[in-house]
């Protein structure tokens, strides 16, 4: 690194360093929400049994253990060092906090190779003090941002890095912390094809599909049933104070459609939303950790369930979006989680934070459209000059053949419409290649 970049990057890991430390001193100093109660009746009952048959134990008292298994194996770690009398508070908290830090060094990573200097700077210390992901990771805790983590360092060890079978661990990891990452893995199938071909593909299936044969493979053996119903069609709380589903409400949607649009309705989005991934990805392989950030955004705008803490899911990919669209979403909503944190009442939303976080979907929507607009327009343009160039050639070699000249001037028209090529003098109108028949008249 020359000396201007390595003067960036110790102040951006300063900054992120500091964010951490500060994170971890309002989780020593804060009870939390419920969640943190929670974890702690997770966490002993899979001490009681084991990280793979608790997705089979009732458990009384408690809200459904939706977590996927290798949450279970670090809840198991954390209760062992709890018995050994570190701070369970702090210690639940511990792992988001962390992994945001981890994120603000992957967003500078990841801007700096495709932005100036200055850009990705302003970016990761965006990241690093975004308002949302304070209040989410130092204060709720859960595994949303480590989630994240790990799916942008899959998106970077694939195309920044070019170590796929690093990149298909990774891409185990992350849904194995939480499902939501879901929407990003087959993007990062695409994009590996794409950047490496046979080769990449099989070292990135590799690594993802072995390590998810160990983490997953025990639980779908042995208790399929609990960990189907708990986690794979888990649809969220019925708390709507974010989103489509409040918007539906508002509306005065009949609750049977709404219910339907929670239900069945929620894998049409979740299918829509990685058919966009892949179409980013593989049109432009090299931007996908931008493809991930967009799904991860699309995720919470069109998300059938509300949770503060899934606020989280976009705040750090936004900056890999740009800077505009990372402060305006982490100002807006930091502003709401703030507020209901504040209150220690996460699922009971007043009138006017519903308010500002109904501006806060519309500003994520905004960003979410900046994000896919240039993609869009490159496709179109693309596709358009495409069939300029078919049409001309095409039209050029068919007047050759009738004697005409080879290559006509070519007056440029608009997709769709036939270019005016003039026609050899001998040439009847039942020639052209738009009227010419056959002789059954088609």
């Amino acid at each position: 690194m020359s000396g201007s970049e390595r003067r960036a990057w110790l102040l951006v890991a300063g900054v992120a360093t500091a964010a951490f430390l500060a994170k971890m001193a309002l989780a020593a100093q804060t009870r939390g929400p419920a969640d943190v109660r929670f974890f702690w009746g997770f966490a002993r009952a899979i001490a009681r049994t084991d990280p793979v048959r608790v997705y089979a134990e009732p458990l009384p008292w408690l809200p459904v253990y939706n977590h996927p298994p290798l949450a279970s194996w670090m809840l198991l770690v954390m209760e062992k060092l709890a018995q050994l009398h570190v701070p369970w508070r702090p210690l639940i908290r511990f792992p988001a906090c962390l992994a945001d830090l981890v994120t603000v060094l992957l967003v500078y990573a990841i801007v700096r190779r495709r932005a100036s200097l200055r850009t990705a700077v302003l970016c990761a210390l965006g990241a690093a003090l975004c308002p949302v992901l304070v209040a989410t990771s130092g204060y709720h805790g859960n595994t949303d941002s480590v989630a994240v983590m790990f799916a942008f360092a899959a998106a970077w060890l694939l195309v920044d890095r070019r170590m796929p079978l690093a990149a298909g661990l990774a891409a185990t990891l992350c849904v194995s912390v939480k499902l939501i990452p879901i929407v990003a893995v087959p993007l990062l199938f695409a994009a590996a094809w794409r950047l490496g071909g046979r080769r990449a593909l099989a070292r990135f299936t590799v690594g993802s599909g072995a390590l998810f044969a160990l983490v997953w493979g025990p639980p779908l053996l042995l208790v399929p049933g609990g960990l189907k119903a708990n986690v794979l069609e888990y649809a969220g709380g019925n708390f709507s104070f974010w989103g489509i589903v409040r918007f539906a409400r508002w509306g005065g949607v009949p609750e049977p459609y709404v219910q339907l649009l929670r239900g069945e309705g929620h894998w049409l989005i979740v299918a829509a939303i990685m058919a966009v991934g892949v179409w980013l990805a593989w049109r432009r392989p090299a931007d996908t950790p931008y493809a991930v950030a967009v799904t991860l955004a699309l995720l919470l705008l069109l998300s059938t369930a509300s949770g503060v803490q899934y606020l989280a899911w976009p705040a750090a990919g936004l900056f890999v979006i740009g800077l505009w669209q990372g402060l305006a979403y982490g100002i807006t909503v930091g502003a709401v989680t703030a507020s209901v944190y504040s209150g220690q009442r996460p699922v009971h939303w007043t009138t006017t934070e519903m308010a500002f976080g109904a501006l806060g979907w519309a500003v994520l929507a905004a960003c979410v459209v900046s994000a896919l607009l240039p993609a869009a327009v490159r496709a179109a343009a693309a596709a358009g000059l495409r069939d300029v160039f078919c049409d001309a050639l095409r039209d050029a070699v068919r007047a050759r053949r009738r004697g005409g000249t080879a290559w006509a001037p070519y007056e440029p028209h608009l997709p769709g419409s036939h270019p005016r090529v003039p026609a050899p003098p001998h040439a009847r109108a039942h020639d052209h290649p738009l009227t010419r028949t056959s002789p059954t008249g088609e």
